[in-house]
């Protein structure tokens, strides 16, 4: 049964990709500005593509720069979003850093998912919500009318000055990745590429999590890191160059973009002619939160085999059902902090 909660996530993945790319196009690695721009602001956070794209509409013309914050960020790489001109760049980091990022922000804030924590009294009245998320006291968005969103905005101070920042890439879904695979095959022949690491998943404040972040930097330089889900904001910022004009980090996307990363494995897999476990791809994860070990499921019902997860095991992982995961290859053995966390 879990192994079919496993296939049916993975055709509701697809469907999902499907709407996202038949509606605001295949991603392209684009660089997102981690700076922000003199003058009114809304931060969108969250995943919903459709109310980030109607917040864009319906703030056109008005001097408002719209933000992402969290699993938003990839939504720069959609041309059917990117195209608006005050899609500004991206603000903050993952969902459990909020409280003290919302607080800084002086603008109007929109959450599209359930990434919520209690809003603090300071920026209480500024933040609103949509689509399946609620909080007592908070205004929620009916219908994609976000009228009250753009008029707190126009309230708020917004930025009073430029603020410089770095810029971020994001966009390697599975068009812009597959579309150099042919690159990627000879770099891999020719020992260029040695191995892939996804290192992908949730981000959350306990201890332990560190660990991502140390991972990618100890990362040889010949290995290229795919990521995605909020747990690239433990690295996502770092620079780690590129191999043969392909950037060594690779933004994929969101966590229901795990559809993308999956294809980017069989892809690549039918073009060695081996199967996907043989691939010199090891999957290093931090799934914990519901619709995350819907994916790890799905990972289970396509054969995954030696996958890491950690820090912290999903709640339904208990020591029997981690020693079936174990014995059938599904993940790591050996020392605790070794292969399986």
């Amino acid at each position: 049964m879990a192994l079919k909660c496993g296939e049916v996530n993975l055709r509701a993945m697809e469907l999902l990709d499907t709407a996202n790319t038949g509606t605001y196009g295949d991603p392209e690695p684009t660089n997102v500005s981690l700076g922000a721009k003199k003058g009114k602001a809304i931060l969108v956070s969250g995943h919903d593509l459709k109310d980030l794209a109607e917040i864009l509409k319906q703030t056109e013309g008005k001097g408002i720069n719209v933000y992402t914050h969290g699993e938003m960020l990839p939504c720069h790489g959609y041309p059917g979003l990117k195209k608006y001109p005050h899609l500004a760049g991206h603000y903050g980091t993952a969902w459990q850093n909020q409280h003290k990022e919302f607080a800084a922000f002086p603008g109007a804030i929109l959450m599209t998912t359930n990434c919520l924590q209690k809003p603090l009294d300071t920026y209480k009245d500024n933040i609103f919500t949509s689509g399946p998320v609620q909080f007592p006291g908070v205004t929620h968005i009916e219908g994609y009318d976000f009228t009250p969103v753009v008029e707190r905005a126009l309230e708020l101070q917004g930025f009073e000055a430029d603020v410089p920042g770095k810029t971020v890439m994001t966009g390697f879904a599975r068009n812009a990745v597959l579309g150099v695979a042919g690159t990627i095959v000879e770099a891999v022949k020719n020992k260029d590429i040695r191995h892939f690491f996804l290192v992908a998943g949730c981000d959350g404040a306990k201890p332990g999590r560190n660990y991502y972040t140390e991972f990618v930097e100890k990362v040889p330089s010949d290995c290229v890191v795919l990521t995605l889900a909020c747990g690239k904001f433990r690295f996502f910022d770092k620079d780690l160059g590129n191999i043969g004009g392909i950037p060594r980090l690779l933004d994929v996307g969101q966590c229901n973009d795990a559809y993308s990363a999956i294809k980017i494995a069989v892809a690549l897999s039918e073009a060695f002619g081996v199967g996907v476990n043989d691939l010199p791809l090891s999957m290093v994860l931090s799934w914990y939160e519901q619709k995350a070990v819907a994916i790890l499921l799905t990972l289970l019902h396509l054969g995954i085999q030696d996958i890491r997860l950690g820090p912290t095991l999903p709640a339904f992982i208990t020591p029997n059902v981690l020693k079936v995961l174990v014995d059938n290859q599904y993940a790591g053995g050996g020392s605790e902090g070794d292969t399986l966390w």
